[in-house]
């Protein structure tokens, strides 16, 4: 295991959503699932504990601890895309897998984890600044999956 790893808290889904991360994003893969040696408040000896795997490289730890702790947008995974079918894809995986949408190109997966779907055109329009990136904000803020086409109309002016 990674000597930095994330740990993310699911109630008892964590194998389920690990698995379809990996079938969903590149350079993603479910590396180990680890059972429960004994009884535990959330689960019995035999149950999945934890699973390792990694979204996009990174290394990820799923714990299968309960329902005391729910996903908040507090955390959110941001997934840089290049193009509007990869900006779809990515999004519908997510939305249309018992996911909800939300605004500015976040929505969120059907175990409650938070996504950002960030085409790289409006990331680097922000980043430029003056008034094209004032123009790109403004149009993503009335988005809810991000229209590369809206964003680079908006830069263009």
């Amino acid at each position: 295991m990674s000597r930095n790893t994330i740990c993310l808290w699911y109630d008892g889904t964590a194998e389920e959503a690990a698995t379809y991360y990996a079938s969903v994003f590149p350079d993603s893969a479910v590396t180990a699932v680890h059972r429960a040696p004994g009884d535990y408040p959330a689960g019995q000896e035999g149950d999945v504990l934890t699973v390792q795997f990694t979204v996009c490289g990174i290394p990820c730890l799923g714990l299968n601890g309960g329902p005391g702790f729910p996903h908040t947008v507090a955390f959110s995974f941001q997934i840089q895309t290049e193009d509007q079918a990869e900006t779809d894809r990515y999004w519908n995986a997510i939305v249309d897998h018992g996911g909800s949408e939300s605004a500015c190109g976040w929505c969120r997966d059907k175990w409650g984890l938070s996504w950002q779907i960030t085409p790289r055109v409006l990331t680097e329009a922000l980043a430029v600044g003056g008034d094209a990136a004032k123009r790109a904000f403004t149009a993503m803020m009335d988005m809810r999956k991000i229209d590369v086409a809206a964003i680079e109309a908006a830069v263009a002016g």
